[in-house]
């Protein structure tokens, strides 16, 4: 089958959007369709592909058309013209989480699969999802939580079809986390080759990796560092205004036992998660995505399905959109406001290597069920 994705933003960029949109344009080409994929804006000179795999940690490769789009229109046009470079292509299916495109190809006919990870926001984005559902060619309604679709169905009229709305969570690369070293060879392995010469090799390690956007509980990772001054906390990932501010504020606090990296490519963060000895998700109730919206009550973070398949134990907040994946078996739910239970249950893990390892055992089994292949293939209804 010929699938078109179109893209909702730019790349490359290091939006957990665009992640996304990658990690399923490959494992639907995996499946055996014939992949492109749509992406707004002028292609950057200097892209190759080899830089898309690394950034992205891809190892089959699909073809990417970028099309032009001006920022004054807010990609209505690029919606648009997307839906007609895939009419042109004789796409069969169109696959998208951009909602001005969603709707035009569905009231164009156009067979169309949209995937949303937020409540349509403002005036525009509940017209534009009424006419995706209105047009002919909606197939499919592919949201990734339980309390986005019970908010959704809450909200709107969504066709009665029973394989029309489905709930399918964020995925991993299950190779990808295969064999991997135990936490000190990963550690001593960073600092052999250069990548973090500074980082202890023999102390205990807590590690994050994702973006330092408002309500990923940075705040929360500071105050471990002052309380656990023995533990070393490897934070992998940010943009340089946040990891710059960081630093500073680390320094500020004399908190020598944080190690922040920066940006890591995707090919690579499975050796930074596997040099920790257990793994953390302090999401706030109110959490910043990319564009300043609060994604706190639907999200679906990848970084919970990689620590998953990383066999480390998880400390994770006890939200319930986290606990329709993690539960006491998986992970240490905790409240997300309460450094000293965070402390005490990192303490409790460091000496308890049974329980922690029973904890990572689990971890990785449930991961099992949230390959990125298994989800392109049940969202196709294959």
């Amino acid at each position: 089958m010929k699938i078109a994705v179109l893209a909702p933003t730019y790349l490359p960029a290091q939006r957990a959007n665009t992640l996304q949109v990658m990690k399923m344009s490959q494992a639907l080409a995996v499946l055996g369709h014939d992949v492109r994929v749509a992406v707004p804006g002028q292609r950057p000179k200097e892209v190759r592909w080899e830089d898309l795999a690394s950034q992205y940690g891809l190892s089959r490769r699909f073809e990417i058309d970028w099309l032009s789009s001006r920022p004054g229109l807010r990609s209505y046009d690029y919606g648009l013209s997307a839906v007609l470079w895939a009419r042109r292509w004789e796409a069969d299916l169109i696959y998208t989480r951009h909602p001005q495109a969603a709707a035009a190809a569905s009231l164009m006919n156009l067979p169309c699969i949209l995937e949303i990870h937020d409540y349509p926001q403002g005036t525009v984005g509940p017209q534009l999802f009424r006419a995706f559902l209105r047009g002919r060619g909606a197939r499919r309604l592919v949201v990734i939580t339980q309390a986005l679709l019970a908010d959704l169905q809450a909200g709107f009229t969504l066709p009665d079809r029973p394989d029309f709305s489905l709930v399918l969570p964020d995925g991993v690369d299950l190779e990808r986390f295969s064999s991997l070293p135990d936490p000190e060879t990963a550690r001593r392995s960073l600092v052999s080759t250069g990548a973090l010469p500074d980082l202890p090799v023999d102390r205990y390690t807590a590690g994050y990796t994702g973006h330092l956007y408002a309500g990923r509980g940075v705040k929360l990772l500071m105050e471990l560092a002052r309380l656990l001054p023995e533990v070393t906390f490897l934070l992998a990932g940010g943009e340089p205004a946040h990891v710059a501010a960081l630093h500073n504020q680390a320094a500020a606090a004399g908190l020598s036992n944080l190690v922040i990296t920066g940006f890591i490519p995707n090919a690579d963060l499975p050796r930074y998660q596997a040099a920790c000895d257990v793994l953390l998700m302090p999401y706030q109730v109110h959490v910043a995505a990319s564009s300043g919206g609060d994604i706190g009550r639907y999200l679906s973070p990848m970084k919970m399905f990689d620590y998953l398949a990383c066999e480390r134990p998880i400390l994770s907040s006890n939200l319930p959109v986290l606990t329709e994946i993690l539960d006491a078996d998986s992970a240490v739910l905790l409240p997300p406001d309460d450094p000293s239970v965070w402390a005490a249950a990192i303490l409790s893990l460091e000496a308890d290597p049974p329980r922690a390892a029973k904890l990572a055992s689990c971890a990785r089994q449930k991961a099992a069920s949230y390959t990125w292949t298994a989800r392109a293939r049940r969202m196709l209804g294959d």
